[in-house]
């Protein structure tokens, strides 16, 4: 008897989705399986996601688990990232450097399995995870650099340049701020290479999102410009794979497909509940789901044959020695465009970075211009940007008074992506994050500018900058309560402070043209971890120096101004209030007082030298010091022990014209001369 045409196309169909479902099951037996001996993680995510991570991986993903840094591949980023051992499990299984004894390590002490993903532990980690809704504005910077190094390197015939960008998020990236910030931004950029897959379980630690979460995200989404597939049953296979091939072929958008799933998908008990989002399922628990699924596999078991189908190792080299045989012909065609790339995508500076570099700071010491630090820092972008097309940046909303705009600046928008400015909107969070993408993309140095005080609204993206030491650089300007008078909403005091405590953050507050210079080349060439610029709004004096002083400016702190006999007392000072301690100095070492100056535009790279330089600047055996910085005084202690004082401001700022603040708060040339003296007398 033969079967009818539509039901063989049934039985296949059947057959297909059940095999497909055994590789998925794979995923939620490992992640079951290395939570429970953990005794910590989030099974759930991982479970209820499984059959999106199969398909997406098996059928689109475009990536080489032998070589992870493969220029041209596909970027996925866990936003989600609590559901890190879905990751793990398709990396493993897919044939990375992860074996499965790494697996039985998930959350210990070193592992490569870390409990959420981070990146430079393990290999294809595209980003660190877990403050949700990150991950999804990273992925919005990779895929605007993809867009923009295509629009910039791709010539007829070599489409070197040309990969997808693949985001997981859930109910909780979607609830956080960053997630409007970003994705309204992508939208309206057009950045059709950009795939969010939404998994909508409607649960939460808290349980079912419903009592605080009843927006229509495919709605907002819309709303944003991006192209939404509703309704995909996120446990269909087959959904996926279409709902996927619908997006892909979507170019001129972002794509949003919402993908309905049952967290901790097939536990009998916990499944679709709280229960299994954030706790280990229990070993009577994952013996029912074992059972529930079919899964006749010990702890950790994988069978051969599903290896083998999960295996990408083979298909993955095959395509990137198709790419690299097409990039032999570009490479033979355009020379130039080729080290180009390969320098930036490296990481790499221009051989004649360090001559360049010098032959700009010694011309713009030479000038001498009086400016504000914000605008010697424009002045250092327009030396430099022709130096490095890899330097990308733009503002929050502040353009013009961050002056972040170079000479050389070309816009990015929808119409045009291969430019090199962004304007970002109000989105602080949102820009810091997108960059820490564009940075860890590969090809960019970004930068991204807003008022120091705004800093706390990107405070978590500058936090996971450090942690994941990839080279962002924050133009603050307006950095104390100089800002005048749009008062202590708008003053920053602590900032400095705080940014500086923060490990793997690099802080450098310059005090003229010259600082500020050496201040964006330390910057640039710090490739192991962000660097913030304090810049200030008002007018800065030129300040004078030998060649020596200029080289020892890179070292974080040095001596700018002695004394004609022995020193008495150090004031060290940093940023605007370093020509105030040279006029107060200037002054009494006129009577004799033996005062020496020091220059401390970034305390990070000070503390880092060796003890006989910091012993050089600040002598052991002189116990008077003073430090004067306009902000909170705590932090000074470190250099001025308990014998000296910390000239500071320990409140919130005023409402007033800036020198009527300065003046408020004692930062006064009769002030720090009163506090000296009496220091000197004790």
């Amino acid at each position: 008897m033969v079967m009818k045409q539509e039901n063989l196309s049934e039985s296949v169909t059947a057959n297909v989705t059940s095999e497909r479902r055994v590789l998925a099951n794979a995923i939620r037996a490992l992640s079951m399986d290395a939570v429970e001996r953990a005794q910590s993680g989030h099974p759930g995510a991982p479970m209820g996601m499984a059959d999106i991570a199969e398909v997406l991986w098996n059928d689109f993903m475009r990536h080489n688990p032998a070589n992870p840094h493969w220029i041209n591949r596909d970027r996925f980023v866990m936003s989600n990232g609590h559901g890190s051992m879905l990751l793990y499990s398709v990396l493993h299984l897919t044939g990375y450097d992860l074996g499965i004894d790494d697996l039985k390590q998930f959350r210990q002490l070193h592992s490569k399995t870390p409990g959420h993903p981070e990146y430079g532990y393990t290999p294809g980690i595209e980003t660190t995870t877990g403050p949700l809704g990150q991950g999804l504005a990273n992925a919005v910077g990779m895929a605007l650099a993809e867009r923009t190094l295509a629009a910039t390197y791709n010539r007829p015939g070599y489409d070197i340049i040309d990969h997808f960008t693949y985001v997981s998020v859930g109910d909780g990236c979607l609830m956080e701020g960053i997630s409007h910030e970003a994705c309204s931004l992508a939208g309206t950029l057009g950045l059709g290479k950009l795939i969010a897959l939404f998994d909508s379980n409607r649960i939460s630690i808290d349980g079912d999102v419903d009592g605080w979460f009843r927006d229509d995200n495919a709605a907002r989404f819309e709303a944003y410009g991006w192209h939404v597939i509703r309704d995909v049953d996120g446990h269909d296979p087959e959904q996926i794979r279409v709902a996927l091939e619908t997006a892909r072929n979507t170019l001129d958008r972002p794509s949003f497909i919402v993908c309905t799933t049952e967290i901790g998908h097939g536990s009998p008990n916990k499944g679709g509940k709280a229960s299994s989002h954030g706790a280990p399922l229990g070993s009577d628990e994952i013996e029912l789901a074992r059972k529930n699924l079919g899964w006749d596999y010990a702890p950790f078991e994988i069978p051969e044959h599903i290896y083998a189908a999960w295996n990408a190792r083979e298909a993955g080299q095959a395509m990137e020695d198709e790419w690299n045989r097409a990039f032999d012909g570009y490479r033979a065609e355009f020379p130039a465009q080729t080290a180009e790339l390969l320098r930036r995508v490296a990481g790499e500076l221009p051989d004649d970075w360090t001559q360049q570099l010098q032959r700009i700071i010694n011309d713009i010491n030479s000038k001498g211009e009086s400016v504000a630090s914000r605008k010697a820092s424009q002045i250092a972008l327009n030396a430099i940007g022709p130096l490095l097309p890899e330097l990308i940046g733009g503002s929050a909303d502040l353009t013009g008074s961050n002056l972040t705009l170079r000479a050389d600046s070309t816009v990015i928008d929808a119409d045009n992506p291969a430019g090199n400015y962004l304007y970002y909107g109000v989105r602080e969070f949102g820009m810091t994050a997108i960059n820490n993408g564009l940075a860890l993309h590969g090809g960019f140095i970004p930068y991204g500018g807003t008022f120091l005080m705004f800093s706390e609204y990107a405070r978590n993206a500058l936090r996971m900058a450090a942690l994941m030491k990839v080279r962002n650089i924050l133009v603050f300007t307006h950095d104390s309560v100089g800002l005048g008078e749009d008062g202590p909403t708008h003053q920053a005091v602590e900032q400095a402070a705080t940014l500086r405590m923060m490990p793997n953050m690099s802080v450098w507050r310059p005090c003229d043209t010259v600082e500020t210079v050496v201040a964006w080349r330390a910057a640039i060439e710090r490739a192991t971890g962000p660097t913030s610029l304090l810049l200030s709004r008002q007018t800065l004096p030129h300040i004078e120096r030998t060649p020596d002083q200029i080289e020892a400016i890179a070292r974080g702190g040095y001596v700018l101004a002695d004394p004609d006999g022995e020193v008495n007392a150090v004031l060290i000072a940093t940023g605007s209030e370093v020509a105030l301690a040279m006029a107060v100095a200037q002054n009494l070492n006129a009577q004799g007082a033996g005062i020496r100056v020091v220059s401390m535009p970034c305390t990070d790279v000070f503390d880092a030298q060796d003890e006989a330089w910091r012993d050089l600047v600040l002598p052991p055996a002189c116990r008077k010091r003073i430090a004067v910085e306009a902000g909170v005084s705590d932090y000074w202690r470190k250099y001025v022990g308990l014998d000296g004082i910390a000239l500071g401001i320990d409140t919130f700022g005023e409402s007033a014209p800036a020198n009527d603040v300065f003046e408020h708060f004692g930062f006064t040339e009769k002030i720090l001369t009163e506090m000296i003296t009496s220091l000197l007398k004790r």
